[in-house]
């Protein structure tokens, strides 16, 4: 199998997009959620068709995205073409084996560096990490979000093409082996939790449905107020922020 689980056309994640481009509360909750670490320059690695960039578009954001296939890339650059919203966006490989050279231009360039959902699909995410810490500037901050909980891999998981998923304590391990410092270790939607098992675990979907979605989106506002009740303990997805030495 490759390091990068990868496929030309990605039909599962393509569909799963979709359906969350119409999400857009839960979209700007995710946004919200990492914003506040989001400083200076900013790369969004695997943009996919830009869900949570048109927020930082829409904040005047210094951002620049990425994504490694094709037509992720071209639908950014259609979506993201007007005069205002205008940005650069990059083909890139996160374990490209010639990274250093082929992305030289990008090396110790950006203030953060921030990764939703990708690493989960990278055979070894150790490079990965370590090649986005190579495009960070000294004392820059890398943000990545992945899915918790290895009880909870199930169809969904497999379809999307998931190595795993992820603990604080799991994620921590591989900040702390490419020597960043951890500045804040959090969960994050944890009502995701339920749907996420009893779709994916117990009725074995193959992908999640939109209308499952569509109703989680309308419901984002009681979500939120969950999470803070109980101080973000649990969820369906982890996040570490580290900062570069």
């Amino acid at each position: 199998m490759e390091n990068f689980s990868y496929k030309p056309i990605d039909t599962e994640g393509l569909d799963t997009l979709n359906a969350l481009a119409n999400a857009n509360k839960f979209n700007k909750w995710t946004y919200e959620t990492i914003e506040p670490y989001c400083k200076g320059k900013i790369l969004e690695i695997g943009s996919g068709i830009g869900n949570i960039s048109k927020f930082f578009l829409l904040d005047k954001k210094d951002i620049y995205l990425s994504d490694l296939r094709e037509n992720y890339i071209e639908s950014l650059k259609t979506t993201f073409s007007s005069a205002t919203q205008q940005t650069t966006v990059y083909k890139l490989d996160l374990v490209d084996v010639d990274f250093d050279s082929k992305y030289q231009h990008l090396l110790e360039t950006f203030d953060t560096v921030f990764a939703l959902n990708v690493v989960e699909h990278i055979k070894d995410h150790e490079i990965a990490i370590s090649n986005c810490k190579k495009l960070l500037k000294k004392n820059g901050h890398l943000i990545i979000l992945v899915p918790a909980y290895q009880f909870l891999y199930n169809q969904f998981d497999k379809n999307l093409e998931h190595y795993r998923r992820y603990t604080k304590k799991s994620l921590a391990k591989i900040f702390n082996s490419n020597n960043l410092q951890i500045t804040k270790q959090t969960y994050f939607n944890f009502i995701g939790i339920f749907g996420w098992f009893v779709s994916g675990k117990l009725r074995k979907k193959g992908i999640i449905p939109a209308n499952e979605i569509n109703l989680y989106n309308r419901l984002v506002p009681v979500f939120k107020i969950i999470d803070k009740i109980i101080l973000k303990r649990f969820g369906l997805s982890v996040i570490t922020i580290g900062k570069k030495l």
